[in-house]
């Protein structure tokens, strides 16, 4: 299994991926940029990675999941509740790939703001 970094300004979020099939799309295209966007305590951001649902792909995770939103061909990384969240669960706006896992809190996202630049990188 291999690790990437994902970079926002003085933030990084260190993830150790899974061996899915969407994980290995994302490592296949490292490194790359893109712009944050927020959807309440959610950041994700456009990839250059367009892979399918896979059959586990779920829309509730639980924070320092890493996800992959086919809709959207964008990384989700929830860590709080979102508009369509019931009570305190972290619901992503439709069934996404989880394809890492945070080895750094993800909590340290929440003061990132959309159109903030966002690298993502290979560490092995």
């Amino acid at each position: 299994m291999s690790r990437t970094r994902i970079i926002v300004d003085t933030i990084t979020v260190d993830v150790q991926l899974l061996e899915t099939p969407t994980a290995a799309a994302i490592r296949a295209a490292l490194p790359f940029s893109a712009q944050a966007m927020t959807w309440g305590e959610e950041v994700y951001f456009s990839t250059p990675v367009s892979v399918d649902r896979e059959r586990n792909a779920r829309a509730i995770v639980e924070a320092g999941e890493i996800a992959f939103w086919p809709d959207g061909d964008a990384i989700a990384i929830g860590f709080g509740p979102t508009p369509i969240s019931q009570g305190d669960e972290i619901r992503l706006a439709s069934p996404c790939n989880i394809f890492g896992t945070a080895l750094t809190d993800v909590r340290d996202l929440a003061p990132i703001r959309g159109g903030e630049p966002i690298t993502v990188e290979a560490l092995d």
